[in-house]
């Protein structure tokens, strides 16, 4: 749709792996050397593995448009088979006939004849099974054996297994021991690293025919912090983008729009959506409204959203699955309460990364942050932001909300965990990779006091919220006031005047906090909270201190 518009020849970020498109980055050109030296050395498995949409596939269509002329190959895409299915699809790919009835030991004497009679002619045959970590462990054995149709000089069969990080798990059991130690050449494929990101898009953009800025430095970082570097990830987030950017009539892509791509196809937007605001008639409210449904028209996490160019169609709004922590859910318990830090504590720079990691799991954000600084971005990638702040335990009490604590250490360096429940009268924390159960007390004497949480702002919300503002965040405040008992069910309005200011009063002296009447970080997070059971919180319920 977008290709003519950009000057595209065809579409540069489709997920086909298309040899064309390989960017070659040091981690490939090192995977294709090894694929290379499964056709030069004498024989045995060569193992390339990587996670999903790393590229595997299409570096290996690259490896096969380079073959010698000499090189047969058979190219095995369907690993789920019987070991009789994978002997006779072995036959198939090398052009061997096979008669009416044959069983495994007739498979095997015509492909050993038909390896013999290739290397008498100066032929190497190639075994490449794609998928590998589906195989089962009869079917790897008999892969094996076929290993054992040789000479005296060399294999007579050179084999390729390329599979997710699951294969290099699996060939680690005993049973297979065998086969890994018949493998002659691994490697594993990873993400493209950061300043990789740019020289990607670019690449793919110019076989496509453009020598176009379509993305500017400005989203890189983005686009990066929202695929980790995947290549296939970026390929679809890179063309949801693209599409946005001329639905739009945006001559590049900006970060709005990444950000908007990366909520329809990642289908991740961890943050709860607010609902369509039901504001009163009249020329500016009825505005407001319309502003509310384009703004918030994005479906939540397991919903697909309507694509740019159908941003004008309005949907229904939907109630999100709870937020479950997604980086402690399958952590192991711990064993006991601790009246003290645990010694030794981890490195300080891992314990923070593992900490914010942490943090940003409790909300479904994806995490390929390793500080402070890349946490916050990545949040408001995801409409939420960072609340930095100090108090004591009775200010965490108060916030109800994951965060992240600074320790104070006795050499004075900065140390770091992730406060993820109250139990009790203990502190569920994380640790560098480790859970823990604290004292309130050994808690309060290890935190210097300074915390980091993530909080999710109303919309267009830019500052604190006082008697004058004007805006959809203060429509959205008269709603959440108004959807509470003791609000009365006051029309709601856009703009801040002295009833919704002795509102806000009210609400701030019955929830323990400064009752000015100004709505504020910790006045909307609490006034979220008592709306919404779905955000992540330290404690189901927090005692509310009665007038």
């Amino acid at each position: 749709m977008y290709t003519s518009h950009y000057g595209l020849a065809d579409s540069p970020f489709s997920i086909a792996p298309d040899p064309r498109y390989l960017f070659m980055s040091q981690q490939h050109r090192e995977a294709l050397a090894h694929l290379m030296y499964s056709i030069r050395g004498e024989g045995g498995f060569v193992l390339l593995t990587g996670e999903v949409g790393a590229g595997k596939t299409t570096l290996c269509r690259c490896f096969l448009e380079q073959l010698p002329p000499h090189c047969d190959v058979a190219f095995v895409i369907n690993p789920k088979l019987t070991v009789p299915e994978l002997l006779a699809t072995l036959c198939e790919e090398l052009q061997i006939a096979l008669p009416a009835e044959h069983g495994n030991k007739a498979c095997i004497d015509l492909i050993n004849k038909h390896l013999l009679a290739a290397h008498a002619q100066g032929r190497t045959t190639l075994l490449i099974i794609d998928e590998a970590q589906n195989l089962s462990d009869e079917v790897l054995e008999q892969v094996r054996l076929l290993t054992n149709l040789e000479t005296h000089e060399c294999k007579l069969l050179h084999i390729i297994l390329l599979g997710q990080p699951e294969l290099r798990d699996k060939l680690t059991r005993p049973e297979l021991r065998q086969l890994s130690q018949r493998i002659v050449a691994r490697y594993h494929l990873g993400p493209l690293q950061r300043d990789e990101i740019a020289p990607y898009i670019q690449h793919r953009l110019s076989v496509a025919g453009s020598h176009l800025d379509l993305f500017p430095p400005a989203v890189m970082r983005q686009l990066f912090a929202c695929t980790g570097g995947v290549p296939r990830k970026l390929n679809v987030l890179c063309d949801r983008a693209l599409l946005g950017s001329y639905a739009q009539g945006k001559p590049r892509v900006d970060r709005a729009t990444v950000r908007q791509a990366a909520r329809e196809v990642f289908n991740s937007s961890p943050i709860r959506p607010w609902h369509k605001l039901a504001l009163a008639s009249g020329a500016l409210l009825s505005t407001v409204a319309v502003a509310a449904v384009l703004f918030y028209g994005a479906q939540p996490a397991g919903q697909r959203s309507p694509p740019p160019a159908a941003a004008g169609r309005t949907t229904a709004p939907l109630t999100p699955a709870p937020a479950q922590p997604a980086t402690t859910a399958t952590a192991p318990r711990p064993a006991a309460v601790l009246t003290r830090l645990p010694a030794p504590l981890p490195a300080a720079d891992l314990a923070q990364a593992a900490a914010y990691r942490t943090l940003l799991g409790q909300w479904r954000i994806p995490a390929p942050v390793s500080d402070e600084a890349g946490a916050c971005q990545q949040a408001e990638l995801f409409g939420a932001r960072c609340l930095n702040g100090s108090g004591d335990l009775d200010t965490l009490r108060r916030l109800n909300l994951p965060s992240v604590l600074q320790l104070q250490q006795p050499d004075g360096q900065p140390q770091y965990l992730a406060l993820l429940a109250w139990e009790g009268e203990h502190a569920r924390v994380l640790i560098g990779e480790q859970p823990h159960l604290l004292t309130r007390q050994a808690l309060a004497q290890a935190w210097n006091g300074r915390y980091t949480a993530l909080w999710q702002p109303p919309p267009h919300y830019q500052q604190p919220l006082a008697p004058g503002s004007r805006s959809l965040a203060v429509a959205w405040l008269r709603q959440q006031l108004g959807q509470l008992p003791e609000a009365g069910g006051k029309t709601l309005a856009a703009s801040y005047d002295v009833g919704l200011s002795t509102l806000v009063r009210q609400f701030q002296l019955q929830h323990e906090l400064p009752g000015d009447g100004i709505a504020g970080p910790l006045t909307l997070i609490r006034l979220a909270q008592a709306g919404n059971s779905d955000s992540p919180r330290l404690s189901a319920t927090t005692p509310i201190r009665k007038e």
